[in-house]
Parts: structure tokens; C-alpha cells; sequence
């Protein structure tokens, strides 16, 4: 029995010794087995060892437990990652190891839970799929589905504000280019936020400029500036867009905004690109695209916008010229402003109805000045031109109208002068309505009229079209041979001498006092139509309902015998042209007469209830002319006061939008010859044989003093950057003042008091 116990002895301590043997290994504490090569280990060990490993590991190492570690920031859980994909022949992008929902990666999901700043497992899952040649896509790895699509590593650490980490990845090969555009990240959308798609564009709408200088100059990767989104928006156009006029807003736009130009300029140099001269896809510049959406700050900004170092001046878009006292001539850059252009920034803001504060933004240099010299040179007097050709047309009009024949048309002319002048006349006012109709459906297609446009713009134009209309239809019926053609040719000729109102768009007075009546008939005086309708139609409804159908039988009183004038076989007398209560237009009428003070009370004894009848009237006369009118006086003096201040600018914004159509009407050759007054512009050629024009404005600061008072600065403003040129025109259009000054500048080479 000892023999035969003796082996089992044995073979109980060796099955003991290799339990234990078993668990070291998979404590971890005997490591030497895991980092063995297959070479260094028989085929007997390896294929015990081999089953147990590949069990154990694919339970430690899932995507739950991967996703938990990254999220908590623990390494210890990864311990051992790496060999299990090596082994497996796995990646960190693998589908095992990404969520089938949205493509969400470990290394996103390790960004996304940063603590203070930090996450010990990025660096781990960098390292890790370095090693087995998986970093580029990890790395670049982004969503997938539609609402986060494209969302890198790199956008997630620009959003947690991670600079550190992006320098992280900015080295280890992020794209610097990647574009996240799902459905959080598109305008308009109302779901998260538009930020241009692109890593720099989110630093910067993010104000992250340490961000946003390495992005553009770093040894590894620089981002590319005039890369554009989906929408073909730079990084510029997205600064744009994210305005929103605030102050703190603003402030932020602007400092991120002059930062990436002065940056960009600097790293390229003379082969610089003209960023603001990128168009999105809608053929918008940064500076168009401010003007489309009205972001005034910006606008101003970059209008105004004037380096004053030799480095960056070129990219200044205003030039002091020279300085006296409070007075200040500037230069102002006109590119992409003048209507000269295509699709200007004046067109942009005059036309574009819906701009909210467009009257505001006309207001800013050098747009204002800039219709103030049209005006003053041309626009004025075309204007006074087309007044007195449209009273000579009303006056025809109005005569045409008065001595038309009587009877039914149409008529033939007769051999007798007055016939014939009748018949010019006609034909005068039917080709003047043509040409309105032609050129108000030229501006209705252009310009589809709003109802939110009206209090800005007005609706003359409308009125024009229902004048052109209305005659035409008349001429239609009047060469059919109907009558009515009287009644839509009054209507025609009473709106034609409305629309004179127009052109007191000439007056600065009468302009005002245009807008502050068109505001009150569109808001107002609107308002109280719609509540008085209601009163209106409403009571004479019941009035009329309160009238019984037909007058009291006339046969048999009560006794029996016949009325009277049964007996006497007389019919009672009936008015052709009366009426009464029980006609609802003659009821509404007799109640509106009420409302103005005009009502005559006709009682019938058709009413049933007379007791009634007095209620109802009362509270009608109560609602309506007590109540409603008194309403209505007191808005119309609030909005008087309330847009006395708007009704300058809102006249302004009319009269500009007057003087581009003129100035569509003319060509420019013709203009010119016909208005030859000197003009502001002043133009200058660069090294570069580029041509920029300017505009000259003489601006006024009290609160700003310069002490050395009577200094001229640069007369050729941008000396060094541009040289002079061809110019509109004379190359100066200077006042004998000035003249001095440049003869002083150039004979004595030094400064001088005029």
C-alpha cells in the first residue's frame, strides 16, 4: 500500500504545485510566462497556457471596461492592453472597442472626462496604439452619426479648453484640418453650436488665442487659414457669425478677430492672401457677410480699422491724412463698399430688408458720408428732375381725367383740337403707368416685398404698382366698352396724387414726417382698424337681427273688424330709396357714422325690443368712440415720441435706397458728363501694382486732442506700401487750404501750421 500511495502523494503535490503555478500566473506575479516568445516555450506549455489567456483577457479587456477606465481616469484597469492586442491582432479602433452608435473611440471618450484638466488614460491609449502602428486613426477617429458627426480629439480638447492635451495630439499627428459638420454643429438648427466646423474656427469663436496661435505656427502641423466649412465660411466669416452685438461679445469678436490677421500677415509675408477677400459660398466677404447680418460692432471695426506701425499698416483699411485740432481728414478704404462693385455692402444693407438695423448702420463712416456725397452731386438732382416730371404727369393726368367724355366707350377721336390733345394726354398716362408697373415689378423682383420691410422702407413702391394697375386695367375696360371704367380710373388718379408723397423724401422735414405717418398707418392706426372691425361688424349684426322680417300683420283688429285702411282699400306708400335697420350695409354704415359723431338715430317700428336696441347702442358707442378713439390718439402720440429719434435714420435709409435706384437708372459715363462736380475718391496704385480707392471724410472729435496741433502727418497716406496712381476724375479734389499745406510739405520737408 505505501508503494501505491507514494505516487499519489507525488502526483497530489505536483497537481498542488501546478495550481499554484497556475494562480501566480494569473495574480500576475510570475510574469516571465507573458513575455516569453512562442520560440523560447515547447509546444506542450504553450498550448496549455494559451486557452486560459485568451479567456481571461477578452473578459478584462471589452469596450465597457476600456470605456469605464477612460472615463474614471484610471490606468490600472488598462494594465495589460497592450499585449492583449497584440496577441488578438487588435486595434483600439476596432469595432469591438468603438460604439456602434456613434463611432465614439476610447481615446474620445478619455477627452470627454477630463478632471482639472487631466486624464492619465489619453497618454496610455496614445502610447499603446503607437506601438501597434494604430495612432493615426485613433487619433483622427471621429463620430459618426448624424448629430456629432466628425467630431474629433481634437475638437474635444479645444472645447474642454485643453491646451496641453492639444499640443498632445497637434504632435502626435491630429488633423488640424478635420471638419465636424453634423447636425449640432449647422447654423440654424436651433440644436447646439456653430463654431465653422474646423479645429482653429472653434478656438477662436471659443477665445482660446494661445489656441489659436499654435494651431496657425507650430513645428508639426499648421492649420490651414482660408480653409473653408461647408457653408464655405473661413474662420473669419465664423468670428461673423457668432457676433451678436453685445458689448462683451463684440469685444471679444473684434480682439480674435484683428489677432488671426495680424498673425496670418505676419507668417506669410509679401505672399500674404487676402482673407478678407475670401467669399463664402453665397459670394460673401467677412466684411459683406457683417453687413448681411447686421453685426454693427464688426462692421464698424473693420471699416475703421487703422494700424498704425509700418508692419501692419497695409492692412488698414483707414488712413489719417492730417490732423488740426478737433478736425481730422481720413482716407477711408471703399473696396467691396461702393456700388461700383457687385453686391456691395451699401446695396447689402439698403436692400436687404431683413437687416433689423440697417438705418443705424448707414450711419456709420464711410458709408454715411459716402451717400452724402452722392447726394450732394448727383442723386439730388435727378431727384428734383423726376419731381417735376411726375407733377407734369399728374397734371395730365388729373385733365385727361376731369374732361373725359360722357357715355359709353370707347370713343372716336374727332377732327377738333381738343380732341386730339385728350387723346395725347390718354396716351401719356397709360405709357407712364406702364413704365411704373415695369419698374416696380423690377424692384419686387429684386426685392420681394415684407410686411416687416414696410416700416423701414416704406410702401411707395406698392402704391406705384396699384396705381399702374388700376389705370391699366382701366384701359382694358375702357376698350371693352364698360362704363366702370370710371370707377378704377378715380381710384388710380386719387392714389397718383398720394404717391406725390414720395418725394418728400427730398426734405429732411418732410421726409420725417412721411415716416412718422407711414409707422402710425402700419402699426397704429392698423391695430385699431383690426378691433374696431370687430366692434363694427359685431353690433350691426345684432342690430340687424334685432329687426323682425317683416312689418306687423295690417288685416283685422283685435275685435275683428277690418284696419282702416283695409276699409278704405288704400294701400300704405312705400319709399323706393329708404331703407333701415334690417340692411347690414346700411346698418354698418348708420354705426360708423356713430363712431365719428354723425349718427342719426331712424327708429323703426320694426324693432321688437327697444329696450334692447338702446343697450346695444350705448355699448357700442361706449367701445368705439369713447374707448377705441381715445386709445388710438394716445398710441399715435406714443409712437411719435417713441420714434421721433428712429424717423431721421428710417428717412435716411429711404432716401439712400432712392439714390441707388437713380444711380441704376443712369450708366456712369452718362452721369459723369452730366454731373462733372469733383468727386472724394482718391486712388493709389501698390508695389504689388494693386489698386485701392479711397474716400476722403472730414470727421470732428471734441473729445479727442492731438498737442502737436497743426502737424501734417503723411499726405500720400500708406507711404511705403502704396504709390500714387490713376484717380476718378481729378487725382485731388482738395480745397485751396489743403494746396498750401502739400506746397509747404514739399518745399520746406517739414511739418507746417497752414
Amino acid at each position: 500500500m505505501e508503494e501505491h500511495q507514494l505516487p499519489d502523494t507525488e502526483e497530489a503535490s505536483k497537481d498542488q504545485n501546478e495550481e499554484e503555478n497556475s494562480l501566480n500566473w494569473l495574480l500576475g506575479e510570475d510574469s516571465s510566462e507573458i513575455i516569453l516568445a512562442p520560440m523560447d516555450t515547447n509546444v506542450s506549455l504553450a498550448g496549455e497556457s494559451s486557452a486560459p489567456r485568451r479567456s481571461f483577457v477578452s473578459e478584462a479587456f471589452n469596450r465597457g471596461k476600456i470605456f469605464e477606465a477612460a472615463s474614471q481616469g484610471d490606468t490600472t484597469h488598462l494594465s495589460g492592453l497592450l499585449e492583449y492586442l497584440q496577441v488578438h491582432k487588435k486595434r483600439l479602433t476596432s469595432p469591438e472597442f468603438t460604439d456602434e452608435t456613434n463611432g465614439k473611440t476610447a481615446l474620445l471618450k478619455a477627452l470627454l472626462h477630463l478632471k482639472d484638466g487631466k486624464n492619465d488614460t489619453i497618454e496610455v491609449f496614445l502610447n499603446i496604439a503607437e506601438k501597434i502602428g494604430d495612432l493615426e486613426d485613433l487619433i483622427n477617429a471621429s463620430y459618426k452619426d448624424s448629430f456629432y458627426k466628425g467630431q474629433s480629439a481634437l475638437h474635444i480638447a479645444i472645447e474642454r479648453r485643453s491646451f496641453d492635451h492639444v499640443k498632445l495630439l497637434v504632435r502626435k499627428g491630429a488633423d488640424v484640418q478635420a471638419k465636424a459638420n453634423g447636425k449640432f454643429f449647422q447654423r440654424r438648427t436651433g440644436l447646439g453650436f456653430y463654431f465653422g466646423e474646423l479645429p482653429l474656427s472653434l478656438a477662436a469663436c471659443t477665445n482660446q488665442p494661445d489656441i489659436v496661435s499654435f494651431l496657425m505656427d507650430n513645428p508639426h502641423r499648421k492649420a490651414d487659414v482660408t480653409d473653408k466649412d461647408s457653408h464655405g465660411n473661413t474662420v473669419l466669416h465664423t468670428l461673423v457669425v457668432i457676433a451678436d452685438n453685445t458689448e462683451e461679445n463684440t469685444e471679444m469678436i473684434l480682439r480674435m478677430y484683428d489677432e488671426i490677421l495680424i498673425q496670418h500677415n505676419r507668417l506669410e509675408g509679401k505672399e500674404n492672401v487676402h482673407l478678407e477677400a475670401i467669399e463664402n459660398n453665397h459670394g460673401l466677404t467677412p466684411l459683406k457677410l457683417a453687413a448681411k447680418l447686421g453685426r454693427i460692432g464688426l462692421l464698424r471695426h473693420i471699416l475703421q480699422r487703422e494700424f498704425l506701425d509700418e508692419e501692419r499698416r497695409p492692412m488698414s483699411r483707414k488712413f489719417s491724412d492730417w490732423v488740426y485740432g478737433p478736425v481730422q481728414s481720413s482716407l477711408y478704404d471703399i473696396s467691396s463698399i461702393d456700388t461700383t462693385e457687385p453686391n456691395s455692402v451699401l446695396e447689402i444693407i439698403i436692400f436687404g430688408s431683413e437687416i433689423p438695423n440697417r438705418p443705424e448702420m448707414l450711419q456709420v463712416e464711410p458709408l454715411r458720408s459716402l451717400l452724402e456725397d452722392k447726394w450732394d452731386r448727383f442723386a439730388s438732382k435727378l431727384f428734383l428732375m423726376n419731381f417735376l416730371i411726375y407733377v407734369a404727369y399728374l397734371i395730365i393726368f388729373t385733365s385727361v381725367s376731369f374732361y373725359r367724355k360722357e357715355g359709353k366707350p370707347p370713343f372716336p377721336i374727332e377732327n377738333v383740337p381738343l380732341d386730339h390733345l385728350r387723346c395725347l394726354g390718354e396716351l401719356i398716362s397709360v405709357l407712364g403707368a406702364v413704365w411704373f408697373f415695369y419698374k416696380a415689378i423690377k424692384i419686387f423682383k429684386g426685392h420681394p416685398p415684407k410686411f416687416k420691410a414696410l416700416y423701414m422702407d416704406g410702401f411707395s413702391d406698392i402704391l406705384f404698382f396699384l396705381q399702374a394697375t388700376l389705370l391699366l386695367i382701366c384701359t382694358v375696360l375702357y376698350c371693352c366698352g364698360f362704363r366702370e371704367y370710371v370707377g378704377v380710373l378715380v381710384i388710380s388718379l386719387a392714389l397718383a396724387w398720394i404717391n406725390v408723397l414720395y418725394y418728400s423724401r427730398g426734405s429732411k422735414q418732410m421726409g420725417m414726417y412721411n415716416v412718422m405717418m407711414q409707422r402710425m398707418i402700419l402699426g397704429d392706426i392698423l391695430q385699431f382698424l383690426c378691433f374696431y372691425a370687430v366692434f363694427l361688424f359685431g353690433f350691426s349684426a345684432a342690430v340687424v337681427a334685432l329687426i323682425a322680417d317683416s312689418p306687423p300683420s295690417l288685416g283685422k283688429l283685435p275685435n275683428g273688424t277690418l284696419a282702416p285702411d283695409k276699409l278704405l282699400d288704400v294701400e300704405p306708400v312705400q319709399c323706393k330709396d329708404s331703407y333701415s335697420y334690417d340692411d347690414i350695409r346700411f346698418t354698418t354704415l348708420e354705426m360708423f357714422k356713430f363712431t365719428i359723431g354723425m349718427g342719426d338715430l331712424q327708429f323703426t317700428d320694426h324693432v321688437q325690443y327697444v329696450q334692447v336696441f338702446y343697450i346695444l347702442l350705448i355699448l357700442y358707442i361706449v367701445l368705439t368712440y369713447i374707448l377705441l378713439l381715445n386709445m388710438l390718439i394716445a398710441l399715435m402720440g406714443n409712437t411719435v415720441q417713441k420714434i421721433s429719434e428712429e424717423s431721421e435714420n428710417i428717412w435716411k435709409l429711404q432716401r439712400a435706397f432712392t439714390i441707388l435706384d437713380m444711380e441704376r437708372t443712369l450708366p456712369t459715363c452718362l452721369m459723369n458728363k452730366l454731373f462733372p462736380g469733383g468727386s472724394k475718391l482718391v486712388c493709389f496704385r501698390n508695389n504689388q501694382d494693386e489698386s485701392r480707392t479711397f474716400f476722403r471724410v472730414e470727421e470732428m472729435n471734441w473729445r479727442q486732442w492731438r498737442s502737436d496741433l497743426g502737424v501734417v502727418y503723411e499726405e500720400d497716406p500708406g507711404h511705403g506700401m502704396t504709390m500714387p496712381g490713376h484717380a476718378h476724375g481729378k487725382r485731388w479734389n482738395l480745397s485751396p487750404l489743403l494746396h498750401r499745406i502739400r506746397r509747404r510739405h514739399h518745399h520746406l520737408q517739414q511739418p507746417d501750421v497752414p
